[in-house]
């Protein structure tokens, strides 16, 4: 049986490890050749550290696996020179650009907005907003040249529809995407281009998984660990689960990337286990 984007090619930031490296192998598994990229470098005020070259290496290694193609090239999205370069040799390789997955993303150390600096709020609206808005910029002439209609999706984050303490520009940031998402899903329908956005809880990945998170829900321990912040943050959730994998929203993703999707666009799709239904935090 063919797969669900048999044939079709898509395009990743942020590919080199965790949900990034999990949408490229869901939809290779699905039958899409890959162009993925990742920065591959460290933000100042970004308390874990980001991918390095040996992570978007396996990423390419999980692909190839498949027995699909791939091509991964370093560039931040921070960069529409770098970026927009990518998508053109990846596309000049392939021979077309169907689905877009904005994924690039980071998350502050938490601190209240009166002592957020001005480095570390512009770096998460850099990244997070910009980086979405320089992604779409480069990829969206491709899928209309191509006049097969195609399949564009941002990652935003339940935070993105409700809000949470302590990490204001993220918030700000993600609630954002959701703007660029609406516009650009009414200026590219008449191309048959659908744009959404996927709202996860919290996500199995390093993003999570370090010290500065374990403090922040856990302030009252003197070294919190992971199954301290499991319990903590299972009261995020509806569904009695502490996170989600990225292959969750993998799935979702594939979905929205689709025919079964086909006339899905302009919608906000929580991957959330409920947690958008909650009000603690």
């Amino acid at each position: 049986m063919a797969g669900r984007v048999e044939g079709k090619v898509a395009f990743i930031t942020g590919a080199a490890r965790g949900q990034g490296r999990s949408h490229a192998v869901r939809l290779a598994e699905e039958g899409a050749d890959i162009i993925a990229v990742d920065s591959l470098t460290d933000v100042p005020d970004v308390t874990y550290p980001q991918a390095r070259e040996s992570d978007l290496a396996e990423t390419v290694r999980l692909v190839e696996a498949l027995d699909r193609r791939i091509i991964a090239t370093k560039a931040d999205v921070r960069d529409p020179v770098a970026l927009t370069s990518a998508v053109d040799e990846g596309v000049a390789e392939f021979g077309r650009l169907d689905i877009v997955s904005a994924n690039a993303g980071v998350v502050p150390a938490p601190a209240e907005v009166s002592d957020v600096t001005e480095r570390a709020w512009q770096d998460v609206i850099d990244i997070n907003l910009s980086g979405v808005w320089h992604t779409v910029k480069a990829t969206t002439p491709h899928i209309v040249a191509g006049g097969r209609g195609g399949s564009v999706i941002l990652t935003s984050s339940s935070v993105g529809l409700r809000g949470a303490r302590n990490v204001a520009s993220y918030a700000a940031s993600k609630h954002a995407v959701v703007g660029i998402m609406r516009t650009l899903a009414l200026e590219l329908g008449k191309h048959s281009i659908r744009v959404n956005s996927v709202h996860p809880t919290q996500v199995d990945t390093d993003m999570i998984q370090n010290e500065a998170m374990y403090r922040l829900f856990l302030p009252h321990l003197e070294n919190p660990g992971r199954d301290d912040f499991a319990a903590a943050s299972m009261h995020l959730n509806v569904l009695p689960v502490p996170w989600i994998d990225p292959v969750d929203v993998s799935n979702a993703l594939v979905f929205l990337a689709s025919e079964e999707a086909r006339y899905i666009t302009g919608v906000t799709l929580p991957v959330d286990a409920g947690q958008i239904l909650t009000r603690r935090r």
